[in-house]
Protein backbone atom coordinates (compact mmCIF):
# COMPACT_ATOMS: atom_id res chain seq x y z
CA UNK A 1 0.00 0.00 0.00
CA UNK A 2 1.07 3.54 -1.02
CA UNK A 3 1.64 6.13 1.85
CA UNK A 4 0.17 9.53 0.63
CA UNK A 5 2.61 12.44 1.15
CA UNK A 6 2.34 15.38 3.48
CA UNK A 7 1.48 17.06 -0.18
CA UNK A 8 -1.26 15.23 -1.23
CA UNK A 9 -2.47 14.99 2.25
CA UNK A 10 -2.59 18.91 2.56
CA UNK A 11 -5.06 18.89 -0.73
CA UNK A 12 -7.18 17.10 1.06
CA UNK A 13 -9.50 19.56 2.17
CA UNK A 14 -9.70 21.30 -1.18
CA UNK A 15 -10.29 18.74 -2.76
CA UNK A 16 -13.41 17.59 -0.58
CA UNK A 17 -14.49 21.30 -1.43
CA UNK A 18 -14.16 20.81 -4.99
CA UNK A 19 -16.32 17.77 -4.98
CA UNK A 20 -19.06 19.14 -2.91
CA UNK A 21 -19.43 22.45 -5.18
CA UNK A 22 -19.25 20.55 -8.26
CA UNK A 23 -22.83 19.24 -7.07
CA UNK A 24 -23.95 22.34 -7.50
CA UNK A 25 -23.45 22.12 -10.98
CA UNK A 26 -24.64 19.11 -11.61
CA UNK A 27 -28.01 19.73 -12.93
CA UNK A 28 -29.22 19.08 -16.40
CA UNK A 29 -32.38 20.06 -18.59
CA UNK A 30 -34.02 16.93 -16.90
CA UNK A 31 -32.80 17.44 -12.87
CA UNK A 32 -32.73 20.88 -11.88
CA UNK A 33 -30.42 22.19 -8.91
CA UNK A 34 -32.17 21.05 -5.65
CA UNK A 35 -32.84 24.33 -4.17
CA UNK A 36 -33.34 24.52 0.17
CA UNK A 37 -34.59 27.60 2.09
CA UNK A 38 -33.59 28.76 5.80
CA UNK A 39 -36.37 31.20 7.58
CA UNK A 40 -39.49 31.76 6.28
CA UNK A 41 -40.29 34.80 7.78
CA UNK A 42 -40.01 37.08 5.37
CA UNK A 43 -42.40 37.21 1.61
CA UNK A 44 -39.14 36.74 -0.14
CA UNK A 45 -39.42 33.20 0.03
CA UNK A 46 -42.82 32.69 -1.40
CA UNK A 47 -41.66 35.26 -4.02
CA UNK A 48 -38.46 33.73 -4.77
CA UNK A 49 -39.74 30.13 -5.16
CA UNK A 50 -42.66 31.13 -7.60
CA UNK A 51 -40.33 32.90 -9.84
CA UNK A 52 -37.84 29.77 -9.59
CA UNK A 53 -40.50 26.75 -9.66
CA UNK A 54 -42.65 28.43 -12.21
CA UNK A 55 -42.93 26.03 -15.23
CA UNK A 56 -42.90 28.40 -17.73
CA UNK A 57 -39.02 29.74 -16.68
CA UNK A 58 -36.11 29.98 -19.03
CA UNK A 59 -32.60 30.10 -19.04
CA UNK A 60 -30.95 29.74 -15.89
CA UNK A 61 -34.36 29.43 -13.89
CA UNK A 62 -35.62 26.88 -15.09
CA UNK A 63 -32.66 24.53 -13.70
CA UNK A 64 -33.82 25.44 -10.05
CA UNK A 65 -36.15 24.21 -7.96
CA UNK A 66 -36.49 25.24 -4.45
CA UNK A 67 -37.67 21.66 -2.98
CA UNK A 68 -37.01 21.44 0.87
CA UNK A 69 -37.05 24.47 3.49
CA UNK A 70 -36.58 25.05 7.42
CA UNK A 71 -38.95 27.51 8.95
CA UNK A 72 -36.70 29.17 11.93
CA UNK A 73 -38.14 32.70 12.84
CA UNK A 74 -37.33 34.51 15.94
CA UNK A 75 -39.50 35.18 19.05
CA UNK A 76 -38.59 38.66 19.80
CA UNK A 77 -39.06 40.22 16.81
CA UNK A 78 -43.06 40.72 15.52
CA UNK A 79 -42.72 40.76 11.91
CA UNK A 80 -40.70 37.35 12.17
CA UNK A 81 -42.88 35.64 15.00
CA UNK A 82 -45.88 36.98 13.62
CA UNK A 83 -45.56 35.60 9.62
CA UNK A 84 -43.00 32.41 9.69
CA UNK A 85 -46.31 29.93 10.52
CA UNK A 86 -48.06 31.32 7.43
CA UNK A 87 -45.20 31.50 4.82
CA UNK A 88 -44.27 27.95 6.00
CA UNK A 89 -47.85 27.20 5.41
CA UNK A 90 -47.62 28.69 2.07
CA UNK A 91 -44.40 26.78 1.25
CA UNK A 92 -45.56 23.73 2.25
CA UNK A 93 -49.17 24.23 -0.22
CA UNK A 94 -46.67 25.28 -2.91
CA UNK A 95 -45.07 21.11 -2.50
CA UNK A 96 -41.76 22.29 -0.71
CA UNK A 97 -41.00 19.88 1.92
CA UNK A 98 -40.72 21.58 5.52
CA UNK A 99 -37.78 20.02 7.97
CA UNK A 100 -36.87 20.74 11.53
CA UNK A 101 -33.08 21.78 11.18
CA UNK A 102 -30.37 23.17 9.33
CA UNK A 103 -28.87 19.39 9.02
CA UNK A 104 -31.84 18.02 7.65
CA UNK A 105 -31.80 20.41 4.93
CA UNK A 106 -28.66 20.07 3.95
CA UNK A 107 -29.09 16.80 3.19
CA UNK A 108 -31.47 17.00 0.27
CA UNK A 109 -30.58 20.38 -1.22
CA UNK A 110 -27.86 21.47 -3.40
CA UNK A 111 -27.71 25.13 -2.81
CA UNK A 112 -29.31 27.61 -0.27
CA UNK A 113 -30.79 30.73 0.23
CA UNK A 114 -30.75 32.04 3.69
CA UNK A 115 -33.74 34.37 3.97
CA UNK A 116 -34.39 34.69 7.69
CA UNK A 117 -35.81 38.10 8.31
CA UNK A 118 -33.58 38.58 11.43
CA UNK A 119 -30.53 39.13 10.75
CA UNK A 120 -28.69 38.26 13.83
CA UNK A 121 -28.67 34.48 13.22
CA UNK A 122 -27.24 34.37 9.72
CA UNK A 123 -23.63 33.98 11.04
CA UNK A 124 -24.81 30.68 12.68
CA UNK A 125 -26.78 29.75 9.84
CA UNK A 126 -24.82 29.99 7.43
CA UNK A 127 -21.96 28.20 8.80
CA UNK A 128 -22.89 24.70 8.11
CA UNK A 129 -23.68 25.82 5.24
CA UNK A 130 -19.96 26.49 4.28
CA UNK A 131 -18.72 23.55 5.93
CA UNK A 132 -21.27 21.66 3.89
CA UNK A 133 -19.44 23.43 0.54
CA UNK A 134 -22.53 24.80 -0.85
CA UNK A 135 -23.32 27.99 -2.36
CA UNK A 136 -25.11 30.21 -0.64
CA UNK A 137 -26.99 33.61 -1.51
CA UNK A 138 -27.70 35.55 2.03
CA UNK A 139 -30.65 37.74 1.59
CA UNK A 140 -30.55 41.44 3.00
CA UNK A 141 -29.35 42.37 5.59
CA UNK A 142 -26.34 40.54 4.86
CA UNK A 143 -25.82 40.18 8.88
CA UNK A 144 -26.62 42.87 12.11
CA UNK A 145 -22.98 43.69 12.89
CA UNK A 146 -20.24 44.50 10.81
CA UNK A 147 -18.36 42.14 12.85
CA UNK A 148 -20.71 39.50 12.03
CA UNK A 149 -20.42 40.17 7.98
CA UNK A 150 -16.87 40.36 8.56
CA UNK A 151 -17.22 36.89 10.23
CA UNK A 152 -19.57 35.50 7.31
CA UNK A 153 -16.63 36.66 4.51
CA UNK A 154 -13.87 35.09 6.50
CA UNK A 155 -15.24 31.77 6.73
CA UNK A 156 -16.41 31.89 2.71
CA UNK A 157 -12.61 31.93 2.35
CA UNK A 158 -11.44 29.47 5.13
CA UNK A 159 -14.00 26.74 3.58
CA UNK A 160 -13.76 28.10 -0.30
CA UNK A 161 -17.25 28.56 -0.30
CA UNK A 162 -18.85 31.64 -2.45
CA UNK A 163 -21.50 33.74 -0.98
CA UNK A 164 -23.27 36.47 -2.22
CA UNK A 165 -25.97 39.35 -0.44
CA UNK A 166 -27.65 42.11 -1.91
CA UNK A 167 -30.85 44.05 -2.10
CA UNK A 168 -33.48 43.43 -4.73
CA UNK A 169 -33.04 46.89 -6.29
CA UNK A 170 -29.56 46.84 -7.15
CA UNK A 171 -30.39 44.52 -10.12
CA UNK A 172 -33.49 46.77 -11.28
CA UNK A 173 -32.60 47.58 -15.01
CA UNK A 174 -32.85 51.35 -14.42
CA UNK A 175 -30.90 51.54 -11.30
CA UNK A 176 -28.07 48.86 -12.50
CA UNK A 177 -27.26 50.68 -15.84
CA UNK A 178 -25.44 53.03 -13.64
CA UNK A 179 -23.15 50.32 -12.86
CA UNK A 180 -22.56 49.39 -16.22
CA UNK A 181 -22.52 52.61 -18.10
CA UNK A 182 -24.87 54.61 -19.39
CA UNK A 183 -23.60 56.99 -22.22
CA UNK A 184 -25.73 59.54 -21.55
CA UNK A 185 -25.37 60.65 -17.80
CA UNK A 186 -21.49 59.79 -18.75
CA UNK A 187 -19.22 58.88 -15.60
CA UNK A 188 -21.02 59.19 -12.48
CA UNK A 189 -20.13 62.39 -10.20
CA UNK A 190 -22.68 61.90 -6.92
CA UNK A 191 -26.01 60.72 -6.32
CA UNK A 192 -28.82 61.03 -3.69
CA UNK A 193 -31.17 58.06 -2.92
CA UNK A 194 -34.36 57.53 -1.11
CA UNK A 195 -35.62 54.87 0.21
CA UNK A 196 -38.44 53.62 3.41
CA UNK A 197 -36.17 53.63 6.70
CA UNK A 198 -38.17 51.52 9.17
CA UNK A 199 -36.40 50.82 12.38
CA UNK A 200 -35.92 47.78 14.56
CA UNK A 201 -34.53 47.98 17.76
CA UNK A 202 -32.08 44.72 17.75
CA UNK A 203 -30.19 45.69 14.27
CA UNK A 204 -28.58 48.74 13.75
CA UNK A 205 -30.49 51.85 12.33
CA UNK A 206 -29.76 51.50 8.58
CA UNK A 207 -29.35 47.87 8.35
CA UNK A 208 -33.24 46.23 9.09
CA UNK A 209 -34.43 48.69 5.89
CA UNK A 210 -32.62 51.73 5.17
CA UNK A 211 -30.32 48.79 3.62
CA UNK A 212 -32.25 48.66 0.02
CA UNK A 213 -31.54 53.00 -0.32
CA UNK A 214 -27.99 51.97 0.92
CA UNK A 215 -27.30 49.52 -1.56
CA UNK A 216 -29.12 51.59 -4.33
CA UNK A 217 -26.33 54.27 -3.56
CA UNK A 218 -23.61 51.39 -3.43
CA UNK A 219 -24.74 50.46 -6.88
CA UNK A 220 -24.52 53.75 -8.76
CA UNK A 221 -21.44 54.94 -6.74
CA UNK A 222 -19.36 51.76 -6.38
CA UNK A 223 -16.76 51.79 -3.62
CA UNK A 224 -14.63 53.85 -1.96
CA UNK A 225 -16.28 55.69 0.63
CA UNK A 226 -14.16 57.07 3.11
CA UNK A 227 -15.95 59.08 6.07
CA UNK A 228 -19.87 58.95 6.47
CA UNK A 229 -21.78 62.11 9.00
CA UNK A 230 -25.50 61.72 9.35
CA UNK A 231 -28.31 63.33 10.75
CA UNK A 232 -31.12 61.82 12.60
CA UNK A 233 -34.79 63.08 13.45
CA UNK A 234 -37.84 60.73 14.29
CA UNK A 235 -38.81 60.75 10.68
CA UNK A 236 -35.81 61.16 8.76
CA UNK A 237 -32.47 59.96 8.29
CA UNK A 238 -29.72 61.64 6.04
CA UNK A 239 -25.94 60.15 5.53
CA UNK A 240 -23.76 61.56 3.74
CA UNK A 241 -20.59 59.74 2.55
CA UNK A 242 -17.35 61.10 0.95
CA UNK A 243 -15.69 59.30 -1.80
CA UNK A 244 -11.52 59.03 -1.75
CA UNK A 245 -11.89 60.70 -5.28
CA UNK A 246 -14.14 63.68 -3.86
CA UNK A 247 -17.59 62.38 -4.72
CA UNK A 248 -20.34 62.69 -2.56
CA UNK A 249 -23.12 59.94 -1.97
CA UNK A 250 -26.08 61.03 0.32
CA UNK A 251 -29.19 58.64 1.52
CA UNK A 252 -32.28 59.72 2.55
CA UNK A 253 -33.88 57.69 5.12
CA UNK A 254 -38.09 58.04 4.80
CA UNK A 255 -40.31 57.57 7.83
CA UNK A 256 -43.19 59.59 7.37
CA UNK A 257 -45.08 60.63 4.97
CA UNK A 258 -45.32 59.23 0.99
CA UNK A 259 -42.64 56.58 1.07
CA UNK A 260 -40.91 54.72 -1.79
CA UNK A 261 -37.57 54.55 -3.82
CA UNK A 262 -35.75 56.48 -5.52
CA UNK A 263 -33.18 58.90 -6.25
CA UNK A 264 -31.10 61.20 -8.54
CA UNK A 265 -27.43 60.99 -10.37
CA UNK A 266 -25.09 63.78 -11.27
CA UNK A 267 -22.85 62.74 -14.36
CA UNK A 268 -20.72 64.22 -16.09
CA UNK A 269 -23.27 64.57 -18.85
CA UNK A 270 -26.42 64.93 -17.64
CA UNK A 271 -28.16 64.93 -14.35
CA UNK A 272 -30.79 62.04 -14.19
CA UNK A 273 -33.21 59.88 -12.60
CA UNK A 274 -32.31 56.05 -11.14
CA UNK A 275 -35.55 55.39 -12.58
CA UNK A 276 -37.94 52.68 -10.83
CA UNK A 277 -37.92 49.79 -8.99
CA UNK A 278 -38.12 46.54 -10.94
CA UNK A 279 -39.05 43.62 -8.40
CA UNK A 280 -37.92 40.71 -7.56
CA UNK A 281 -37.50 38.84 -10.60
CA UNK A 282 -33.55 40.50 -11.86
CA UNK A 283 -32.19 39.63 -8.55
CA UNK A 284 -33.52 35.57 -8.71
CA UNK A 285 -32.20 35.18 -12.21
CA UNK A 286 -28.93 36.36 -10.82
CA UNK A 287 -29.14 33.99 -8.01
CA UNK A 288 -30.13 30.94 -10.03
CA UNK A 289 -27.04 32.14 -12.51
CA UNK A 290 -24.86 31.89 -9.31
CA UNK A 291 -25.62 29.07 -8.18
CA UNK A 292 -24.67 27.16 -11.32
CA UNK A 293 -21.63 28.99 -11.77
CA UNK A 294 -20.53 30.21 -8.45
CA UNK A 295 -19.67 33.55 -9.79
CA UNK A 296 -20.77 36.01 -7.51
CA UNK A 297 -23.53 38.64 -8.40
CA UNK A 298 -21.78 41.13 -5.98
CA UNK A 299 -18.33 41.39 -4.72
CA UNK A 300 -18.04 40.37 -1.07
CA UNK A 301 -15.80 43.25 -0.50
CA UNK A 302 -18.56 46.08 -1.58
CA UNK A 303 -21.62 44.20 0.50
CA UNK A 304 -18.68 44.80 3.58
CA UNK A 305 -18.42 48.16 2.73
CA UNK A 306 -21.47 49.11 2.09
CA UNK A 307 -22.40 47.75 6.15
CA UNK A 308 -19.43 49.54 7.27
CA UNK A 309 -21.01 52.91 5.72
CA UNK A 310 -24.37 52.15 7.41
CA UNK A 311 -22.11 51.44 10.89
CA UNK A 312 -20.24 55.18 10.54
CA UNK A 313 -23.67 56.23 9.55
CA UNK A 314 -24.72 55.02 13.53
CA UNK A 315 -21.18 56.42 15.14
CA UNK A 316 -21.66 60.04 13.72
CA UNK A 317 -25.65 59.74 15.02
CA UNK A 318 -24.03 59.17 18.29
CA UNK A 319 -21.79 62.12 17.89
CA UNK A 320 -24.16 64.14 17.16
CA UNK A 321 -23.37 64.12 13.25
CA UNK A 322 -20.15 64.13 13.30
CA UNK A 323 -17.78 62.47 10.31
CA UNK A 324 -17.01 59.30 10.86
CA UNK A 325 -14.18 57.24 9.15
CA UNK A 326 -15.02 53.76 7.69
CA UNK A 327 -11.16 52.89 8.13
CA UNK A 328 -11.63 53.26 12.11
CA UNK A 329 -15.07 51.64 12.00
CA UNK A 330 -13.64 48.54 10.08
CA UNK A 331 -10.50 48.24 12.16
CA UNK A 332 -12.87 47.82 15.36
CA UNK A 333 -15.14 45.45 14.02
CA UNK A 334 -11.86 43.44 12.52
CA UNK A 335 -10.54 43.26 16.17
CA UNK A 336 -13.27 41.11 17.06
CA UNK A 337 -14.18 38.38 14.13
CA UNK A 338 -12.04 35.64 15.88
CA UNK A 339 -13.81 36.09 19.17
CA UNK A 340 -16.68 36.04 17.35
CA UNK A 341 -16.28 33.19 15.32
CA UNK A 342 -15.18 31.05 18.12
CA UNK A 343 -18.40 31.86 19.93
CA UNK A 344 -20.21 30.66 17.38
CA UNK A 345 -18.34 27.17 16.78
CA UNK A 346 -19.15 26.72 20.90
CA UNK A 347 -22.96 27.83 20.51
CA UNK A 348 -23.63 25.37 17.45
CA UNK A 349 -21.15 22.32 19.17
CA UNK A 350 -22.99 22.97 22.21
CA UNK A 351 -26.45 21.70 20.36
Amino acid sequence: MQIPTLAQLALIPALAAAVSLSAATSASADEPLKVGIIGLDTSHVTAFSKVMNDPKATGDLAKMSVVAAFPGGSPDIASSRDRVEGFTNQLRDMGVEIVDSIPALLEKVDVVMLESVDARPHLEQVLPVFKAGKRVFIDKPLAASLVDCLAIQQLSKKYDVPFFSSSSLRFSPDIYRFRTGDPKVGAVLGATVWSPCSLEPTHPDLFWYGVHGVETLYTIMGTGCTQVSRVSTADTDEATGVWEDGRVGTFRGLRAGKRGYGGIVFGEKSIADAGTYAGYQPLVQRVASFFLTGEVAVDPNETIEMFAFMTAADESKKKDGAAVSIADVMKAAEAQVADRIAEVEKKIAAK
